[in-house]
């Protein structure tokens, strides 16, 4: 008898229909997957008969033909045991084939029959609410993450035979609803805040200005002067996530697998810290079916990179598309992928290779041509990519023990969002929603300078010899400072602040 059972694919990050077939029929007891299965959709057939017999019902000593449609995608993962096991039920007419098509059944098995979680049920959810029926069929642990989309009904289980149970009987179980409110309730909470941080005034106005104007950011400071606990803080002031933002990033974050213990979805923005000695396939994506990396995973939130010229040539190299586009482009022979990745690029280094070039109380080790040599490892084009350059000076006692008050990240966020309102109405018809996006034209448009300004600025071009990039950078920087001073035209004391936010470029080192 022939069974068919609907289920769901990943390519990528986006899902695709599968159609599980299932024939039984005369011959010899053997069990056979067709449809390009890799090797953990191959190894089910074990998985599968020993989660039938161990749930109670009968394995079929006859021929099993198994078709995974459209057979010219390749097949990846365990999501198909449950509806692989359901259509060999089905088949043998050990459960209520008529009510079947109604439903999109994934699930990985387990020897004793219960289901475990699979990754990529948002984006499987997404796509299934597009679909006539809109019912899907999940493991438990995967239940509140499928329910965030709106327009489906998620039934949620713990086993194979709860779930025949539930095909033969489907007024047996409600569908999972999500509470909002609760989650809403979670946006704002955070263990860190910028009070604790003592001192470092100018840092803190610098991140301020870089998460206003979404701007990309370097801190350079010798150990210990705070750059990582600054970071570590940033997300506290980001403003909250909208609920497109929250599905748009919880999608990319379920794809990899990240989402189980994040009740389902990501209700706050993304903060990604990476060590130096990550490779370049695990920071932009990779895979035969390639999944987001650490580039994507950080899409609406912070991507952090200590030690940053210590990262790999082929790694830094590979943050300028995305930081240029707000996207990256995994190819593949038979296909390219297109990742979003629109994130603040925080990064933070020593001044020299010791760390002490800039402390006034210990001594620097490294020579001239040692520190050139370190700053050489950051590209001129990457560094033109990053908007904001501030040093850090070490921290003092005197700063450690008061105990004088200092802003919270609430105060500081409040700015932020009153800035990010600014931008959203100056760009309502420019498809832009940062000061950092702006492109030439709409630098030219919305930077307009007035005659003292004008006069600063062509001085500091030629005595600091700035870039092109870094023309247009101060201009986007200075554009944010008078949104944060609640100033319509740029003055030649925000247009100052931004100059000084381009410490690299004044031959910092040397």
């Amino acid at each position: 008898m022939l069974a068919k059972v609907l289920s769901f694919g990943l390519y990528g990050i986006e899902a695709y229909p599968v159609e599980i077939e299932v024939d039984v029929s005369r011959g010899l007891p053997q069990l056979n997957l067709v449809g390009l299965p890799d090797s953990a959709v191959k190894e089910s057939k074990e998985r599968v008969k020993s989660a039938i017999k161990n749930s109670g019902f009968n394995w079929p000593a006859e021929r099993i033909t198994v078709s995974l449609a459209p057979s010219g995608i390749k097949k990846e993962g365990a999501c198909f045991d449950l509806g692989i096991a359901v259509g060999i039920l089905a088949a043998t007419e050990q459960i209520n084939s008529t009510g079947l098509a109604g439903y999109f059944i994934l699930g990985e098995l387990s020897l004793d029959g219960s289901l475990r979680p699979v990754r990529g049920i948002l984006p499987i959810a997404m796509a299934a609410a597009k679909s006539l029926s809109g019912k899907m069929i999940v493991p438990e642990q995967n239940a509140k993450e499928a329910s965030i989309v709106s327009g489906i009904s998620v039934f949620a289980l713990k086993t194979l035979k709860a779930s025949v149970e539930f095909l033969n009987s489907p007024e047996l179980v409600k569908p999972v609803t999500l509470d909002w409110f609760s989650l809403s309730q979670e946006k704002n909470r955070y263990s860190l805040d910028f009070s604790e941080v003592k001192g470092q005034f100018l840092a803190k106005r610098a991140l301020e200005t870089a998460i206003a104007g979404g701007h990309n950011i370097l801190m350079i400071g010798p150990p210990g002067s705070g750059k990582t606990m600054l970071a570590k803080r940033i997300p506290t002031i980001m403003p909250d996530l909208t609920l497109e933002e929250m599905l748009e990033i919880s999608k990319l974050h379920s794809v990899v697998g990240t989402l189980l213990n994040k009740d389902g979805v990501m209700v706050t923005r993304p903060f990604r810290s990476l060590h130096h000695g990550i490779s370049s396939a695990a920071l932009v994506g990779g895979g035969s079916l390639p999944v987001p990396g650490e580039i994507s995973l950080a899409h609406q939130g912070v991507l952090f990179l200590d030690e940053f010229p210590e990262f790999r040539r082929d790694c830094l190299e590979a943050l300028r598309q995305p930081l240029e586009d707000n996207s990256i482009r995994v190819s593949r022979i038979f296909k390219s992928f297109v990742f979003p990745a629109s994130f603040v690029l925080v990064a933070a280094m020593n001044p020299c290779p010791c760390g002490y070039y800039t402390d006034p109380y210990r001594a620097c080790r490294c020579s001239t041509t040692q520190i050139a040599r370190y700053r050489s490892k950051i590209s001129g084009p990457l560094l033109d990519r990053i908007d904001i350059h501030i040093e850090l000076p070490p921290a003092r006692y005197q700063e450690l023990s008061e105990n004088l008050p200092a802003e919270s990240s609430i105060q500081i966020k409040e700015r932020v969002n009153k800035s990010r309102a600014i931008q959203r109405e100056r760009f309502k018809n420019e498809g832009l929603f940062y000061n950092s996006r702006m492109n030439h034209k709409q630098v030219r448009k919305f930077c307009i300078l007035g005659e003292e300004e004008n006069k600063l600025l062509k001085t500091a071009m030629g005595e600091l010899n700035f870039s092109a990039r870094a023309y247009d950078k101060i201009l986007k920087v200075s554009r944010t400072i008078a949104d944060l001073a609640g100033c319509a035209n740029i003055k030649a004391e925000h247009l100052s602040e931004a100059i000084q936010y381009r410490s690299l470029d004044r031959n910092f080192f040397v």
